[in-house]
């Protein structure tokens, strides 16, 4: 069987250059456009992306040997993924490499806002000693969790394990797998109204953007607090700040925006109660080890001719 041709267009752990180096023609070329790299997929077997490279319907439609994109993470909103069914291409990405890690910060961020943690530290770094500022206990508070996917599942042992009730609601999800987790599946609107902390954990899709935006965001508690560690156009930003603004909510944390990075002058940005990080759920050393491995050991699958272990269903 002739060796795969693989180009890959941002940084993987080098882990994954040892794993598969041996057993496919492999070539790294980073930081291409869409006309560079137009031009390199034209003899390409599978390419290899992080969320950077945009994996356009004209870049796939000059792929004419391209048999699978490989996604190092979760999202495959930059892979045009109805060109890839149109085209055969195997779209695969890496959904249970990066959960401990988003979860983890999806609960450093429940504290923070819980304790709010980062305005102290900067108050206490511009001189003022607001010791008569008061939080709010995990312990018996409500977790809503908006999808109960790797990550979602997840934040939910965790949540559970600082003494919170989980619900969630995720249309896709039995309700035997719900009771594994020790989780209420709920509607939207019941958890919205019943949650202290709603956290966000779906893709992007059509069907998802948007998914919180003004009228979900009305049905929320007052002094509720949002998360966000999914993607950026699922949360209807400007909702989400007149929300902030006004007192409806009690804070937020964003690790993902509409647009990354966002502007400088973006209000969200100006708030003491938004709690902001630079897409950086999952850059944990241990994570990138998982995607590197769980990478490595799908595109050997490919090589010798056998189905990758996870490939999304389209």
């Amino acid at each position: 069987m002739p060796r795969l041709k693989v180009l890959v267009t941002d940084p993987v752990d080098e882990v994954f250059i040892e794993k598969v180096k041996p057993h496919v023609d492999l070539e790294v070329s980073l930081k291409l456009d869409e006309e560079g790299l137009v031009e390199k997929v034209k003899d390409v077997d599978v390419l290899v992306v992080r969320s950077r490279t945009k994996v356009t319907r004209r870049v796939l439609e000059a792929a004419s040997k391209l048999k699978a994109v490989i996604r190092a993470g979760v999202g495959v909103d930059n892979i045009d993924m109805a060109a890839a069914k149109e085209k055969g291409v195997a779209v695969v990405n890496t959904p249970r490499a990066p959960a401990d890690s988003v979860a983890e910060l999806t609960m450093a961020f429940a504290l923070c806002l819980a304790r709010k943690l980062t305005y102290l530290d900067r108050s206490m770094k511009e001189g003022r000693w607001l010791k008569g500022e008061m939080g709010v206990e995990l312990k018996g508070k409500t977790m809503g969790l908006v999808g109960l996917g790797a990550i979602g599942s997840a934040v939910a042992r965790l949540a559970k394990a600082f003494g919170m009730r989980v619900v969630a609601y995720d249309p896709y999800v039995s309700k035997e797998r719900a009771e594994e987790l020790g989780v209420e599946l709920v509607s939207l609107e019941e958890l919205l109204s019943q949650s202290d902390f709603v956290s966000v954990h779906v893709p992007l899709t059509p069907e998802t953007k948007g998914l919180i935006g003004r009228r979900e965001i009305g049905l929320m508690k007052d002094g509720a607090f949002i998360i966000n560690t999914s993607r950026g156009g699922v949360v209807d930003e400007q909702a989400l700040y007149e929300a902030l603004k006004s007192g409806k909510l009690g804070g937020a944390a964003l690790d993902v925006y509409e647009r990354e990075p966002p502007p400088p002058d973006h209000p969200l940005l100006k708030l003491d109660n938004v709690i902001c990080t630079p897409h950086i759920g999952g850059s944990t050393n241990d994570a990138q080890l998982r995607i590197a491995l769980t990478m490595a050991e799908d595109l050997l699958r490919i090589a010798r001719g056998e189905e990758p272990v996870n490939k999304v269903v389209m």
